[in-house]
């Protein structure tokens, strides 16, 4: 298999005779000269294929391709500034390794509830191709963005005992004798104990919320970054999120220009995103909210369209601290300057997308965390151990949580988180 080579390394063969194995995207044929233009998932590439230059049962095998049919072909490599990546192949054997018959997938118009039920064949499409390109690179800048800083990964279970955040958006399951298990809304609480070992940490997988909403910015199943930091209060926390948000768009800008251009996204939205971003307390916020004639009232969280308003104030992402305690977590810590409200925030993404990060300052006072534990009628001996941290050296620390699906979604410019993750779980989906 090794003298087969991939699409993106055939500028460096121009002059060569290679073979390369892919996917056909279209296939035609003009008297004597046909057209095949192969994907194989590192770009994609026109075959030149002329019926003098080959023997009868290739020319027949290349009129018979279909959509979607895998093949190994060997030609001469030659340049061509008007073919995908800037060469061509001289097309002149072709081995047929896996027919498509009737691919369901065709160019006519599809219903959105056809494509999800096609899931694992519209993956192919450039536009999706493009978006998990997107993704990849979200994906491993999150991860270069806390190994260049010394955070330690962590990983944190998905079966727990404790909950996170509201107990009415739980999955739950039997486990062993012990009674009911949920699968992990958050890995923060674990994280906290990890960041008095280690100081910097943070958890990056699945998280599951069974939330029974169809918005398109809704999943039942994503994926989700935390950070948590030892000693840093609720500024130290959003300065992070400014330096971590603008570090992934910037990557994203310099190393997905392709993937960005199939999805037409209009990149000069992206390119202000560098710190600082603009800061407002909610008490702020809903007094201009009401002056620009929303009805919302103080103590209620912004809904998707007072998020949508308060994003339009700036080019950048803006961040919405100081919540009232009602409308956010047990765990996030009282502000001392109003007891109405908690040291948390959120960062609010321009264009409509909403709601990216949720983060706070914690709680470290052990007496005060167990009076919220009972206030939200929480079981004591579920969070005896995040507890503890209370107890044995508590410390001023905070964090937040990224979410991959609703920032992959804002850096493509596409409508709804579905399109974002290969398999979308929500309320009415679980297949393919």
């Amino acid at each position: 298999m090794s003298d087969v080579i991939r699409i993106k390394d055939l500028r460096n063969r121009v002059g060569q005779t290679v073979s390369l194995r892919g996917w056909v995207c279209t296939a035609r044929s003009s008297g004597k000269i046909a057209f095949v233009v192969l994907r194989d998932g590192t770009g994609n590439l026109q075959c030149v294929v002329s019926k003098n230059e080959v023997g009868e049962s290739v020319w027949e095998a290349v009129k018979a391709l279909t959509h979607e049919t895998s093949v190994k072909v060997t030609g001469g490599v030659r340049e061509d500034a008007r073919s995908p990546g800037g060469v061509e192949l001289g097309l002149t054997e072709l081995t047929i390794l896996g027919l498509s018959v009737d691919f369901p997938i065709t160019p006519k118009e599809h219903s959105t509830s056809f494509l999800f039920e096609h899931r694992h064949l519209w993956l192919r499409s450039k536009r999706q191709e493009a978006i998990m390109k997107v993704r990849h690179e979200v994906v491993q800048s999150i991860r270069d963005f806390f190994y260049e800083r010394d955070f330690c990964l962590v990983d944190t279970p998905l079966l727990t005992a404790a909950i996170g955040e509201e107990a009415g958006t739980l999955f739950e399951t039997e486990y062993f004798d012990l009674g009911k298990a949920y699968l992990a809304q958050t890995g923060q609480l674990y994280l906290e104990a990890a960041a008095a070992s280690l100081g910097m940490v943070y958890c990056f997988g699945p998280t599951f919320r069974a939330e029974k909403s169809k918005t398109r910015r809704h999943l039942a199943e994503f994926w989700m970054v935390e950070p948590e930091v030892a000693w840093y209060d609720s500024d130290d926390n959003m300065r992070l999120q400014e330096d971590f948000v603008s570090y992934v768009v910037q990557r994203c800008l310099e190393r997905r220009k392709t993937e960005l251009e199939v999805l037409e996204r209009d990149t000069s939205r992206l390119v202000p995103v560098e710190p600082p971003f603009p800061r407002v307390s909610y008490t702020d916020a809903i007094a201009r909210l009401q002056d620009e004639g929303r009805s919302i009232e103080w103590g209620k969280d912004l809904g998707a369209e007072d998020e949508t308003k308060v994003a339009t104030w700036s080019d950048k992402p803006v961040f919405v601290f100081n919540y009232p305690k009602e409308a956010k977590a047990f765990y996030m810590k009282r502000n001392p300057d109003d007891p109405r409200t908690v040291l948390s925030n959120d960062c609010l993404a321009p264009e409509g997308y909403g709601e990216i990060i949720g983060g706070s300052q914690r709680e470290d006072d052990h007496d005060i965390l167990l009076s919220r534990i009972r206030e939200e009628n929480l079981p004591e001996d579920a969070y005896d151990w995040y507890l503890d941290l209370r107890k044995y050296g508590t410390f001023v620390h905070s964090g937040f949580g990224m979410g991959v699906e609703r920032v992959v979604a804002w850096i493509c410019g596409v409508p709804h988180v579905r399109e974002t993750i290969a398999f979308p779980r929500q309320m009415h989906r679980i297949r393919p």
